[in-house]
């Protein structure tokens, strides 16, 4: 499974490693090309694994600051474009199930099946806020809804590939929705289209 989300906040941890300005375009082009990171996969019931330079930061890319610094860094052309040929060799055969804010609309356009995920601006708060504490992270439900919307409004208006569902994805609201409930939703989808 591709991640892309990750490649954005390992970028802005990266930055914050070498102390590069967020808004400093091109040395954020320079990082995003040449990152040193690794995805190590653990048992089958462990999480993914991801090593920047390294270090272990599977837990640190997920942090409202990281995920914050990540849409401002995101929003860059050239840092998006340095990323989009890597998050392209994720696919291979049999297939990729990739997340993310640009997957069906420039990542994968000629995707087999786009599900535009959704789900409110306080669900999706709430589901973070319960993440974050269930990892041991300290978490303010407030400050998250807030980081969440202003993400939201950040990515629906960029510039460059903005956060919208392709013209062809299926829109899916979760936000009544329990995981099994979701990822059945959308394995229907792939059974009717012939997907495994």
């Amino acid at each position: 499974m591709l991640d892309s989300g990750a490649l954005y906040r390992l970028t802005a941890l990266a930055a914050r490693h070498h102390g590069v300005s967020l808004d400093d375009t091109e040395a954020l082009e320079v990082l995003a090309a040449h990152l040193d990171v690794k995805f190590v996969a653990g048992e089958a019931d462990q999480e993914l694994q991801i090593v920047l330079e390294g270090e272990e930061v599977t837990l640190a890319i997920r942090t409202e600051e990281v995920g914050n610094d990540a849409s401002v860094v995101a929003a860059q052309g050239p840092v998006r474009e340095a990323l989009l040929s890597r998050q392209r060799d994720f696919a291979q055969a049999p297939g990729l199930v990739a997340d993310g804010r640009d997957m069906g609309t420039v990542v994968f356009p000629d995707a087999s099946l786009k599900i535009y995920l959704d789900a409110s601006a306080q669900e999706r708060a709430r589901r973070r806020y319960n993440q974050l504490i269930s990892k041991g992270l300290g978490a303010s439900l407030e400050l998250i809804l807030d980081d969440i919307r202003a993400r939201d409004e950040r990515d629906m208006n960029r510039a460059v590939a903005p956060l919208k569902p392709a013209p062809e994805a299926i829109i899916l609201d979760t936000t009544k929705m329990t995981i099994d409930e979701v990822l059945l939703a959308v394995l229907d989808e792939a059974r009717h289209r012939g997907l495994r």
